[in-house]
């Protein structure tokens, strides 16, 4: 952390506020008041008539904003892309911001209110769609509750039952650790007071076991603090903010997200549902994913899995994530 930080320090960025229709571009970085505090919204298209592409972001605090065009700008050429800060994280995340307001309904309800602005500012009556990780929490729930506004639901690295997940990643870690003879790790596992963890540091210490043995990120830290140092988007103030929302995570809503089964919240969705998961992700496994589609209610529903990515396969292969979404624009496309 120091040594990330040490790095803000040494790049400072002006504040980048812009509106940008040249040739149809769209360019922009918005802060619009949502949910009752000040949020950031970054939206990028080669073209102005594109689809909308709102994309939620995990974590919760793991905001995609500095680090998406360094990895994904190629979506540009199909959608606007949206890549929305939430309350908490990056530029969203105020020093005197209250996380005592960080609760699952209230970012179910600043996704709705993020996608009637959308909707009303690129003049669309339904947009797509996107949740990573944390965002497919909130966003499977949006698009059960409101159908309405969406073309598609597009789940990456669906969280469906994390209590359940834990218990696969901890088997499949361990079983990793004594083929290699770890030791040492293997006693470290042993202290953790889990699956399931109740407490979020245990959590955390174990989400760092698997991304050294690549059973979680598909990238290191560093390289996308290095994306982040370079982004137009983000001030050297945004870059702490955002390593601020980082380290906080799902701290202040742990009990409250541990015990949510997606079932249970969304049982249906009345769109189609496209989920792409990374084959050796064990932060959200697919074969739980296979579970979800025997019982979720849905005019489709199709599952995308990404040989050898983990928990981040629009990192792990920007190409073939540019290729699987637009099939599904295609497939969508009325």
């Amino acid at each position: 952390m120091r040594i990330l930080l040490a790095l803000v320090a040494l790049f400072a960025f002006a504040s980048c506020v812009s509106q940008r229709f040249a040739s149809g571009e769209v360019d922009e970085l918005i802060a619009v008041e949502i949910g009752g505090m000040t949020q950031w919204i970054a939206a990028h298209g080669d073209e102005a008539h594109l689809p909308v592409l709102l994309w939620l972001h995990g974590g919760p605090g793991a905001a995609q904003m500095p680090v998406a065009r360094a990895f994904n700008r190629n979506l540009e050429s199909e959608f606007i892309v949206i890549h929305w800060d939430q309350r908490g994280a990056g530029k969203s995340n105020p020093r005197d911001f209250d996380d005592s307001k960080m609760t699952v309904e209230r970012f179910v309800e600043d996704v709705h209110e993020v996608t009637r602005y959308l909707k009303q500012r690129f003049g669309r009556e339904r947009i797509y769609l996107l949740g990573h990780s944390w965002g497919s929490q909130i966003g499977i729930a949006a698009a059960h509750r409101y159908p309405d506004d969406y073309i598609a639901y597009i789940g990456v690295s669906q969280m469906v039952d994390g209590a359940d997940a834990q218990v696969i990643a901890e088997h499949e870690l361990r079983r990793r650790l004594e083929d290699r003879g770890r030791a040492r790790e293997l006693r470290r596992l042993d202290r953790l007071d889990g699956p399931p963890y109740r407490d979020h540091g245990d959590y955390v210490t174990f989400a760092k076991m698997l991304d050294a043995m690549g059973m979680n990120m598909d990238v290191p830290m560093r390289r996308l603090a290095a994306a982040a140092i370079r982004s137009d988007l983000y001030s050297s103030g945004d870059l702490v903010r955002w390593l601020r929302g980082a380290n906080r995570g799902s701290g202040p809503m742990w009990d409250e997200t541990q015990a949510l089964e997606t079932l249970e919240f969304a049982p249906s969705v009345a769109v189609p549902c496209f989920f792409i998961m990374g084959e050796q992700d064990f932060n959200t496994p697919a074969a739980l994913v296979d579970r979800l589609l025997d019982r979720l209610e849905s005019p489709h529903k199709e599952l995308i899995v990404f040989e050898g990515a983990a928990h981040t396969p629009f990192f792990a292969d920007p190409e073939r994530f540019l290729s699987a979404l637009r099939r599904i624009k295609k497939t969508t496309s009325s």
